[in-house]
Protein backbone atom coordinates (compact mmCIF):
# COMPACT_ATOMS: atom_id res chain seq x y z
CA UNK A 1 0.00 0.00 0.00
CA UNK A 2 1.39 3.30 -1.16
CA UNK A 3 1.64 5.99 1.70
CA UNK A 4 -0.51 8.16 -1.00
CA UNK A 5 -2.52 5.89 -3.27
CA UNK A 6 -3.50 7.78 -6.44
CA UNK A 7 -7.56 6.62 -7.49
CA UNK A 8 -9.75 7.66 -9.94
CA UNK A 9 -13.36 8.08 -11.16
CA UNK A 10 -13.70 8.04 -14.94
CA UNK A 11 -17.49 8.33 -16.08
CA UNK A 12 -18.50 8.56 -19.49
CA UNK A 13 -20.54 11.42 -20.25
CA UNK A 14 -23.13 9.51 -22.69
CA UNK A 15 -25.94 9.71 -19.70
CA UNK A 16 -26.76 10.60 -16.55
CA UNK A 17 -25.10 9.50 -12.96
CA UNK A 18 -26.36 6.16 -12.09
CA UNK A 19 -26.34 5.08 -8.53
CA UNK A 20 -24.18 2.18 -9.00
CA UNK A 21 -21.46 4.95 -10.99
CA UNK A 22 -21.70 7.42 -7.84
CA UNK A 23 -21.15 4.79 -5.47
CA UNK A 24 -18.04 3.70 -7.38
CA UNK A 25 -16.84 7.24 -7.60
CA UNK A 26 -17.97 7.19 -3.68
CA UNK A 27 -15.85 4.16 -2.90
CA UNK A 28 -12.60 5.73 -4.87
CA UNK A 29 -13.31 8.89 -2.45
CA UNK A 30 -13.53 7.37 0.54
CA UNK A 31 -10.45 5.00 -0.18
CA UNK A 32 -8.15 8.47 -1.33
CA UNK A 33 -9.62 10.02 1.89
CA UNK A 34 -9.02 7.65 4.19
CA UNK A 35 -5.30 6.93 3.46
CA UNK A 36 -4.61 10.62 2.29
CA UNK A 37 -4.38 10.06 -1.19
CA UNK A 38 -5.78 11.64 -4.20
CA UNK A 39 -9.01 11.57 -5.57
CA UNK A 40 -8.76 12.08 -9.66
CA UNK A 41 -12.03 12.81 -11.93
CA UNK A 42 -10.95 11.69 -15.75
CA UNK A 43 -13.34 12.32 -18.63
CA UNK A 44 -13.95 9.54 -20.89
CA UNK A 45 -15.29 11.43 -23.75
CA UNK A 46 -13.91 9.32 -26.82
CA UNK A 47 -17.37 8.23 -27.43
CA UNK A 48 -18.06 11.46 -29.73
CA UNK A 49 -21.71 10.00 -30.99
CA UNK A 50 -22.94 10.04 -27.63
CA UNK A 51 -20.90 11.83 -25.42
CA UNK A 52 -22.43 15.24 -23.98
CA UNK A 53 -21.35 18.07 -23.30
CA UNK A 54 -25.06 18.06 -21.17
CA UNK A 55 -24.39 15.11 -19.55
CA UNK A 56 -20.84 15.91 -18.46
CA UNK A 57 -22.02 18.93 -16.71
CA UNK A 58 -24.63 17.17 -14.80
CA UNK A 59 -22.38 14.29 -13.82
CA UNK A 60 -20.14 17.04 -12.12
CA UNK A 61 -22.71 18.70 -10.54
CA UNK A 62 -23.96 15.54 -9.23
CA UNK A 63 -20.95 14.62 -7.58
CA UNK A 64 -20.87 18.35 -6.22
CA UNK A 65 -24.20 17.75 -4.47
CA UNK A 66 -23.01 14.54 -3.15
CA UNK A 67 -20.12 16.21 -1.59
CA UNK A 68 -17.61 13.44 -3.73
CA UNK A 69 -14.68 16.44 -3.99
CA UNK A 70 -11.86 15.61 -6.72
CA UNK A 71 -8.18 17.18 -6.25
CA UNK A 72 -6.98 16.75 -9.88
CA UNK A 73 -9.50 16.52 -12.92
CA UNK A 74 -12.18 19.51 -14.76
CA UNK A 75 -12.09 22.45 -12.91
CA UNK A 76 -8.68 21.43 -10.77
CA UNK A 77 -5.36 21.58 -12.74
CA UNK A 78 -3.33 18.49 -11.81
CA UNK A 79 0.39 17.96 -13.12
CA UNK A 80 -1.35 14.65 -15.13
CA UNK A 81 -3.90 16.45 -17.59
CA UNK A 82 -5.14 16.94 -19.57
CA UNK A 83 -7.89 15.16 -17.91
CA UNK A 84 -10.28 14.45 -20.77
CA UNK A 85 -9.82 11.46 -23.03
CA UNK A 86 -10.42 13.54 -26.16
CA UNK A 87 -7.47 15.94 -25.54
CA UNK A 88 -5.25 12.87 -25.34
CA UNK A 89 -5.20 11.68 -28.85
CA UNK A 90 -1.95 12.11 -29.49
CA UNK A 91 -0.72 10.67 -26.31
CA UNK A 92 -2.62 7.44 -27.27
CA UNK A 93 -0.89 7.23 -30.61
CA UNK A 94 2.36 7.49 -29.48
CA UNK A 95 1.72 4.41 -27.48
CA UNK A 96 0.12 2.63 -30.21
CA UNK A 97 3.14 3.62 -32.16
CA UNK A 98 5.10 1.51 -29.61
CA UNK A 99 2.80 -1.61 -29.56
CA UNK A 100 3.11 -1.98 -33.43
CA UNK A 101 6.94 -2.00 -32.91
CA UNK A 102 6.71 -4.57 -30.24
CA UNK A 103 4.44 -6.49 -32.61
CA UNK A 104 1.91 -6.37 -30.01
CA UNK A 105 -0.34 -5.05 -32.54
CA UNK A 106 -1.73 -4.88 -36.03
CA UNK A 107 -3.91 -3.35 -38.39
CA UNK A 108 -7.49 -5.12 -38.85
CA UNK A 109 -9.40 -4.48 -42.14
CA UNK A 110 -12.39 -6.71 -41.20
CA UNK A 111 -15.90 -4.73 -41.92
CA UNK A 112 -18.68 -5.07 -39.26
CA UNK A 113 -21.01 -7.95 -41.80
CA UNK A 114 -17.56 -9.90 -42.12
CA UNK A 115 -17.27 -9.76 -38.24
CA UNK A 116 -20.62 -10.70 -37.89
CA UNK A 117 -20.96 -13.82 -40.06
CA UNK A 118 -17.96 -15.21 -38.26
CA UNK A 119 -19.61 -14.75 -34.84
CA UNK A 120 -22.84 -16.00 -36.35
CA UNK A 121 -20.32 -19.17 -37.48
CA UNK A 122 -18.71 -19.70 -33.58
CA UNK A 123 -22.16 -19.46 -32.82
CA UNK A 124 -23.47 -22.21 -34.35
CA UNK A 125 -20.51 -24.54 -33.78
CA UNK A 126 -20.98 -23.83 -29.99
CA UNK A 127 -17.81 -22.20 -29.71
CA UNK A 128 -17.25 -18.71 -27.68
CA UNK A 129 -17.74 -15.53 -30.19
CA UNK A 130 -14.53 -13.84 -30.52
CA UNK A 131 -12.20 -12.63 -33.26
CA UNK A 132 -10.14 -15.84 -34.53
CA UNK A 133 -7.20 -13.58 -36.25
CA UNK A 134 -8.06 -13.28 -40.05
CA UNK A 135 -6.09 -10.32 -40.54
CA UNK A 136 -3.18 -11.30 -38.00
CA UNK A 137 -0.95 -13.00 -40.67
CA UNK A 138 -1.92 -10.30 -43.75
CA UNK A 139 1.09 -9.39 -45.86
CA UNK A 140 2.17 -5.84 -46.63
CA UNK A 141 0.77 -6.67 -49.95
CA UNK A 142 -2.69 -7.61 -48.46
CA UNK A 143 -2.37 -5.05 -46.71
CA UNK A 144 -2.40 -2.19 -49.20
CA UNK A 145 -4.89 -3.70 -51.41
CA UNK A 146 -7.51 -3.51 -48.79
CA UNK A 147 -6.27 0.40 -48.40
CA UNK A 148 -7.05 0.74 -51.97
CA UNK A 149 -10.29 -0.28 -51.43
CA UNK A 150 -10.80 2.10 -49.43
CA UNK A 151 -10.47 0.58 -45.80
CA UNK A 152 -9.29 1.73 -43.10
CA UNK A 153 -7.76 -0.39 -40.50
CA UNK A 154 -8.80 -0.76 -36.70
CA UNK A 155 -5.90 -1.99 -34.68
CA UNK A 156 -5.88 -5.22 -32.68
CA UNK A 157 -3.73 -6.16 -29.99
CA UNK A 158 -2.07 -9.42 -30.48
CA UNK A 159 -3.11 -11.80 -27.45
CA UNK A 160 -1.55 -15.20 -27.84
CA UNK A 161 -1.32 -17.23 -25.50
CA UNK A 162 -0.87 -16.92 -21.57
CA UNK A 163 -2.60 -17.34 -18.25
CA UNK A 164 -3.45 -13.91 -16.77
CA UNK A 165 -3.67 -13.85 -13.10
CA UNK A 166 -3.60 -11.28 -10.87
CA UNK A 167 -4.89 -10.90 -6.81
CA UNK A 168 -8.26 -8.42 -6.76
CA UNK A 169 -7.94 -6.67 -3.15
CA UNK A 170 -12.00 -8.04 -2.64
CA UNK A 171 -12.36 -10.91 -4.79
CA UNK A 172 -8.62 -12.78 -4.06
CA UNK A 173 -7.25 -14.49 -6.91
CA UNK A 174 -8.44 -14.20 -10.52
CA UNK A 175 -7.72 -16.48 -13.33
CA UNK A 176 -8.05 -16.05 -17.05
CA UNK A 177 -7.36 -17.63 -20.41
CA UNK A 178 -6.07 -15.57 -23.05
CA UNK A 179 -7.71 -18.32 -25.39
CA UNK A 180 -10.97 -17.34 -24.46
CA UNK A 181 -10.54 -13.38 -25.32
CA UNK A 182 -9.58 -13.06 -28.72
CA UNK A 183 -7.44 -10.49 -30.27
CA UNK A 184 -9.60 -6.58 -29.16
CA UNK A 185 -9.35 -3.87 -30.86
CA UNK A 186 -7.58 -1.12 -29.33
CA UNK A 187 -7.59 1.83 -31.39
CA UNK A 188 -11.35 2.49 -33.81
CA UNK A 189 -11.32 2.53 -37.79
CA UNK A 190 -11.41 6.51 -36.89
CA UNK A 191 -8.07 6.91 -34.78
CA UNK A 192 -10.25 6.68 -31.80
CA UNK A 193 -8.60 4.86 -28.44
CA UNK A 194 -11.17 1.70 -27.29
CA UNK A 195 -11.60 1.81 -23.57
CA UNK A 196 -8.91 -0.88 -22.81
CA UNK A 197 -6.15 0.73 -24.38
CA UNK A 198 -7.20 4.67 -23.59
CA UNK A 199 -7.72 3.62 -19.44
CA UNK A 200 -4.41 1.80 -19.58
CA UNK A 201 -2.45 4.90 -21.00
CA UNK A 202 -4.13 7.27 -18.61
CA UNK A 203 -3.74 4.95 -15.50
CA UNK A 204 -0.45 4.58 -16.13
CA UNK A 205 0.78 8.28 -16.77
CA UNK A 206 -1.61 9.35 -14.40
CA UNK A 207 0.45 7.27 -11.96
CA UNK A 208 -3.05 5.45 -10.38
CA UNK A 209 -2.04 3.06 -8.04
CA UNK A 210 -5.36 1.06 -7.18
CA UNK A 211 -8.29 0.61 -9.84
CA UNK A 212 -11.34 0.20 -7.51
CA UNK A 213 -14.52 -0.29 -10.07
CA UNK A 214 -17.84 -2.48 -10.50
CA UNK A 215 -17.01 -6.62 -10.59
CA UNK A 216 -18.48 -6.04 -14.37
CA UNK A 217 -14.99 -4.81 -15.41
CA UNK A 218 -13.43 -7.87 -14.21
CA UNK A 219 -13.25 -9.21 -17.70
CA UNK A 220 -11.65 -5.45 -18.64
CA UNK A 221 -9.17 -6.05 -16.29
CA UNK A 222 -7.69 -9.08 -18.00
CA UNK A 223 -7.35 -7.40 -21.36
CA UNK A 224 -5.65 -4.25 -19.74
CA UNK A 225 -3.36 -6.69 -17.98
CA UNK A 226 -2.47 -7.83 -21.23
CA UNK A 227 -1.25 -4.11 -22.07
CA UNK A 228 0.18 -3.41 -19.38
CA UNK A 229 3.00 -6.26 -20.09
CA UNK A 230 3.26 -5.47 -23.60
CA UNK A 231 4.17 -2.25 -22.75
CA UNK A 232 6.79 -3.39 -19.74
CA UNK A 233 4.96 -0.70 -17.14
CA UNK A 234 3.87 -1.72 -13.41
CA UNK A 235 -0.01 -2.12 -13.52
CA UNK A 236 -1.80 -1.06 -10.41
CA UNK A 237 -3.83 -2.93 -7.83
CA UNK A 238 -6.84 -3.66 -9.07
CA UNK A 239 -10.17 -4.14 -6.39
CA UNK A 240 -13.96 -4.86 -7.68
CA UNK A 241 -16.53 -4.28 -6.02
CA UNK A 242 -20.15 -5.71 -5.90
CA UNK A 243 -23.01 -4.42 -8.66
CA UNK A 244 -25.99 -2.57 -6.89
CA UNK A 245 -29.23 -4.92 -7.43
CA UNK A 246 -32.89 -4.80 -7.50
CA UNK A 247 -35.39 -6.66 -5.46
CA UNK A 248 -35.37 -9.48 -8.27
CA UNK A 249 -30.95 -9.49 -7.83
CA UNK A 250 -30.60 -8.40 -11.13
CA UNK A 251 -28.32 -5.48 -11.92
CA UNK A 252 -30.23 -2.26 -10.84
CA UNK A 253 -32.12 -1.04 -14.12
CA UNK A 254 -35.06 1.98 -14.65
CA UNK A 255 -37.54 -1.13 -15.06
CA UNK A 256 -36.93 -0.65 -11.07
CA UNK A 257 -37.63 2.86 -10.98
CA UNK A 258 -35.20 5.17 -10.19
CA UNK A 259 -31.74 4.64 -10.54
CA UNK A 260 -30.42 8.49 -11.34
CA UNK A 261 -28.88 10.77 -8.91
CA UNK A 262 -30.86 13.46 -10.16
CA UNK A 263 -34.05 11.40 -9.86
CA UNK A 264 -32.86 10.59 -6.09
CA UNK A 265 -32.09 14.18 -5.70
CA UNK A 266 -35.95 15.22 -6.97
CA UNK A 267 -37.17 12.92 -5.79
CA UNK A 268 -36.13 15.26 -2.37
CA UNK A 269 -33.52 12.93 -0.86
CA UNK A 270 -31.00 14.45 0.96
CA UNK A 271 -27.24 14.17 -0.20
CA UNK A 272 -25.87 13.11 2.70
CA UNK A 273 -28.43 10.31 3.00
CA UNK A 274 -27.91 8.91 -0.10
CA UNK A 275 -24.16 9.02 0.49
CA UNK A 276 -24.62 7.29 3.79
CA UNK A 277 -26.98 4.47 2.34
CA UNK A 278 -24.71 3.77 -0.60
CA UNK A 279 -21.57 3.50 1.47
CA UNK A 280 -23.87 0.63 3.63
CA UNK A 281 -24.77 -0.79 0.32
CA UNK A 282 -23.04 -4.33 0.56
CA UNK A 283 -20.80 -3.38 3.54
CA UNK A 284 -21.45 -3.01 7.37
CA UNK A 285 -20.22 -0.07 9.82
CA UNK A 286 -18.68 -0.75 13.16
CA UNK A 287 -20.77 -1.47 15.60
CA UNK A 288 -23.87 -2.49 13.19
CA UNK A 289 -24.25 0.85 12.82
CA UNK A 290 -26.61 2.73 9.80
CA UNK A 291 -26.91 6.21 10.37
CA UNK A 292 -22.92 6.89 10.45
CA UNK A 293 -21.31 10.66 9.48
CA UNK A 294 -19.01 10.59 6.62
CA UNK A 295 -16.07 11.73 8.64
CA UNK A 296 -16.80 8.07 10.59
CA UNK A 297 -17.36 6.26 7.28
CA UNK A 298 -14.03 7.53 5.91
CA UNK A 299 -12.52 6.72 8.91
CA UNK A 300 -13.69 2.97 9.25
CA UNK A 301 -13.85 2.25 5.10
CA UNK A 302 -12.10 -0.45 4.09
CA UNK A 303 -12.01 -2.28 0.78
CA UNK A 304 -12.40 -6.05 2.78
CA UNK A 305 -16.23 -4.27 3.77
CA UNK A 306 -17.11 -3.64 0.15
CA UNK A 307 -18.41 -7.11 0.37
CA UNK A 308 -18.05 -9.74 -2.31
CA UNK A 309 -21.99 -10.17 -3.18
CA UNK A 310 -24.50 -7.74 -4.66
CA UNK A 311 -26.13 -5.07 -2.48
CA UNK A 312 -30.02 -4.96 -3.08
CA UNK A 313 -31.22 -1.35 -3.36
CA UNK A 314 -34.00 -0.90 -1.38
CA UNK A 315 -35.48 2.76 -1.48
CA UNK A 316 -38.14 2.02 1.48
CA UNK A 317 -34.69 2.05 3.78
CA UNK A 318 -33.61 5.06 2.10
CA UNK A 319 -36.55 6.78 2.69
CA UNK A 320 -35.86 5.73 6.46
CA UNK A 321 -32.68 6.73 6.58
CA UNK A 322 -33.69 10.36 4.84
CA UNK A 323 -36.30 10.88 7.48
CA UNK A 324 -33.49 10.39 10.36
CA UNK A 325 -31.54 13.22 8.35
CA UNK A 326 -34.19 15.60 7.98
CA UNK A 327 -35.02 15.53 11.80
CA UNK A 328 -31.55 16.39 12.45
CA UNK A 329 -31.39 19.45 10.39
CA UNK A 330 -31.79 22.77 11.36
CA UNK A 331 -35.17 23.86 11.18
CA UNK A 332 -34.05 26.63 9.02
CA UNK A 333 -31.39 25.56 6.92
CA UNK A 334 -34.62 23.06 6.50
CA UNK A 335 -36.85 25.27 4.91
CA UNK A 336 -34.24 26.10 2.43
CA UNK A 337 -33.76 23.16 1.18
CA UNK A 338 -37.34 22.49 0.97
CA UNK A 339 -37.40 26.13 -1.30
CA UNK A 340 -37.60 24.21 -4.58
CA UNK A 341 -40.48 21.52 -3.45
CA UNK A 342 -42.72 24.04 -1.76
CA UNK A 343 -42.35 25.92 -5.25
CA UNK A 344 -43.56 22.94 -7.37
CA UNK A 345 -46.03 22.30 -4.97
CA UNK A 346 -48.15 25.47 -6.38
CA UNK A 347 -47.13 28.37 -3.43
CA UNK A 348 -45.45 31.67 -3.81
CA UNK A 349 -42.49 31.04 -1.58
CA UNK A 350 -41.47 34.82 -1.30
CA UNK A 351 -44.88 35.37 -0.27
CA UNK A 352 -44.75 32.97 2.37
CA UNK A 353 -43.63 34.57 6.12
CA UNK A 354 -40.53 32.82 7.31
CA UNK A 355 -41.08 32.72 10.95
CA UNK A 356 -44.38 30.80 10.07
CA UNK A 357 -43.04 28.66 7.29
CA UNK A 358 -39.55 27.63 9.99
CA UNK A 359 -43.16 26.67 12.22
CA UNK A 360 -44.61 24.37 9.82
CA UNK A 361 -41.74 22.84 9.29
CA UNK A 362 -41.29 22.11 12.52
CA UNK A 363 -44.54 20.41 13.00
CA UNK A 364 -44.03 18.35 9.50
CA UNK A 365 -40.59 16.79 9.90
CA UNK A 366 -41.46 13.65 12.20
CA UNK A 367 -44.07 13.30 9.41
CA UNK A 368 -41.77 13.76 6.11
CA UNK A 369 -39.22 11.11 4.54
CA UNK A 370 -38.30 13.47 2.19
CA UNK A 371 -38.08 16.76 1.13
CA UNK A 372 -40.88 16.42 -2.05
CA UNK A 373 -43.35 14.72 0.72
CA UNK A 374 -44.16 18.76 1.78
CA UNK A 375 -46.22 18.98 -0.82
CA UNK A 376 -48.43 16.31 0.42
CA UNK A 377 -48.82 18.27 3.86
CA UNK A 378 -48.70 21.93 3.28
CA UNK A 379 -52.17 22.20 2.27
CA UNK A 380 -53.39 21.51 5.73
CA UNK A 381 -51.76 24.56 7.01
CA UNK A 382 -54.01 26.56 4.26
CA UNK A 383 -57.91 27.97 4.41
CA UNK A 384 -58.11 28.03 0.43
CA UNK A 385 -56.55 24.27 0.33
CA UNK A 386 -58.19 22.73 2.75
CA UNK A 387 -60.89 19.99 1.89
CA UNK A 388 -62.21 16.98 4.02
CA UNK A 389 -60.45 14.02 2.47
CA UNK A 390 -62.42 10.90 1.26
CA UNK A 391 -60.89 8.71 4.59
CA UNK A 392 -61.71 11.98 6.96
CA UNK A 393 -65.43 12.17 5.51
CA UNK A 394 -65.43 8.36 6.28
CA UNK A 395 -64.39 8.69 10.07
CA UNK A 396 -66.41 11.57 10.46
CA UNK A 397 -69.55 9.03 9.54
CA UNK A 398 -69.27 7.59 13.15
CA UNK A 399 -72.26 8.92 15.49
CA UNK A 400 -69.60 9.91 17.41
CA UNK A 401 -68.66 12.86 15.28
CA UNK A 402 -71.14 14.87 15.84
CA UNK A 403 -71.05 15.26 19.48
CA UNK A 404 -67.48 15.37 19.33
CA UNK A 405 -67.24 18.75 16.82
CA UNK A 406 -70.34 20.31 18.46
CA UNK A 407 -68.30 20.33 21.97
CA UNK A 408 -64.75 21.43 19.91
CA UNK A 409 -66.82 24.11 18.36
CA UNK A 410 -68.36 26.00 21.81
CA UNK A 411 -64.77 25.23 23.43
CA UNK A 412 -62.99 26.81 20.42
CA UNK A 413 -65.56 30.17 20.51
CA UNK A 414 -65.32 30.54 24.68
CA UNK A 415 -61.96 29.62 24.74
CA UNK A 416 -59.21 32.91 25.50
CA UNK A 417 -55.71 32.92 25.94
CA UNK A 418 -53.28 31.05 24.11
CA UNK A 419 -53.40 28.31 21.58
CA UNK A 420 -51.47 25.49 23.59
CA UNK A 421 -53.89 26.29 26.42
CA UNK A 422 -57.07 26.27 23.69
CA UNK A 423 -56.05 22.85 22.70
CA UNK A 424 -55.50 21.27 26.31
CA UNK A 425 -58.90 22.98 27.10
CA UNK A 426 -60.63 21.29 23.89
CA UNK A 427 -59.16 17.70 24.27
CA UNK A 428 -60.25 18.38 28.25
CA UNK A 429 -63.53 19.14 27.53
CA UNK A 430 -64.28 16.05 24.89
CA UNK A 431 -62.70 14.13 26.96
CA UNK A 432 -64.61 14.86 30.61
CA UNK A 433 -68.51 15.06 28.51
CA UNK A 434 -68.42 12.36 26.46
CA UNK A 435 -65.59 9.98 27.81
CA UNK A 436 -64.13 9.44 24.90
CA UNK A 437 -60.30 8.24 24.33
CA UNK A 438 -57.67 7.18 21.81
CA UNK A 439 -58.87 7.32 18.54
CA UNK A 440 -62.38 8.05 19.11
CA UNK A 441 -61.37 11.40 20.52
CA UNK A 442 -58.56 12.51 18.65
CA UNK A 443 -59.41 11.15 14.96
CA UNK A 444 -62.46 13.48 14.46
CA UNK A 445 -60.80 16.37 15.88
CA UNK A 446 -57.64 15.96 13.41
CA UNK A 447 -59.98 14.76 10.55
CA UNK A 448 -62.37 17.92 11.25
CA UNK A 449 -59.18 20.35 11.59
CA UNK A 450 -56.75 19.22 8.85
CA UNK A 451 -58.68 17.38 6.40
CA UNK A 452 -56.64 14.28 7.22
CA UNK A 453 -56.40 11.29 9.04
CA UNK A 454 -52.94 11.36 9.52
CA UNK A 455 -49.86 14.48 9.99
CA UNK A 456 -48.77 16.09 13.21
CA UNK A 457 -49.35 16.49 16.88
CA UNK A 458 -52.50 18.28 17.17
CA UNK A 459 -51.11 20.98 19.60
CA UNK A 460 -48.74 21.99 16.69
CA UNK A 461 -51.79 22.21 14.06
CA UNK A 462 -53.77 24.26 17.08
CA UNK A 463 -51.10 26.72 17.33
CA UNK A 464 -50.30 27.27 13.65
CA UNK A 465 -53.91 27.59 12.11
CA UNK A 466 -55.43 30.14 14.92
CA UNK A 467 -58.64 29.69 16.25
CA UNK A 468 -60.46 31.41 13.93
CA UNK A 469 -59.22 29.01 10.71
CA UNK A 470 -60.20 26.15 13.09
CA UNK A 471 -63.93 27.09 13.85
CA UNK A 472 -64.46 27.60 9.55
CA UNK A 473 -62.88 23.85 9.49
CA UNK A 474 -65.22 22.50 12.04
CA UNK A 475 -68.34 24.78 10.82
CA UNK A 476 -67.34 22.50 7.31
CA UNK A 477 -67.02 19.28 8.81
CA UNK A 478 -70.43 19.56 10.97
CA UNK A 479 -72.26 20.83 7.91
CA UNK A 480 -70.90 17.71 5.35
CA UNK A 481 -72.25 15.45 8.97
CA UNK A 482 -75.64 17.03 8.54
CA UNK A 483 -75.99 16.93 4.31
CA UNK A 484 -75.27 13.46 4.90
CA UNK A 485 -77.74 12.54 7.40
CA UNK A 486 -80.50 14.40 5.55
CA UNK A 487 -79.67 12.58 2.58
Amino acid sequence: MPEKPRVRFAPSPTGELHVGNARTALFNWLFARHYEGTFILRIEDTDRERTSKRFEDTIIDELKWLSIDWDEGPEKDGNFGPYHQFERLDIYRDYLQKLIEKGRVYPCYCTDEELEEERKKLIAMRRMPRYMGRCRTLSPTQRKEFEKKGRKPAYRFNVGKEIIEFKDLIRGNMRFDSETIGDFIIVRSNGIPAYNFAAVIDDYLMKVSHVIRGEDHLSNTALQLLIYRSLDVTPPLFAHHSLILGKDRSKLSKRHGSVTVREFREKGFLSEALLNYMSLLGSSFSGGKEVCPMDEVIRDFTLERAGKSGAIFDEHKLQWMNGIYMRKYDSEKLVGLLKPFIIKAGYEYESLDKAWLVQVVESLRDNMTSLADIGDHLDMYFDDRYELSYDARSFLADDSAMKVLSLVRDTLERSKGDLKGVYDDVINTVRGETGLKGRKLFMPIRAAVTGKLTGPELDKIFAILGRDSMLKRVDTAIQTIELRSET
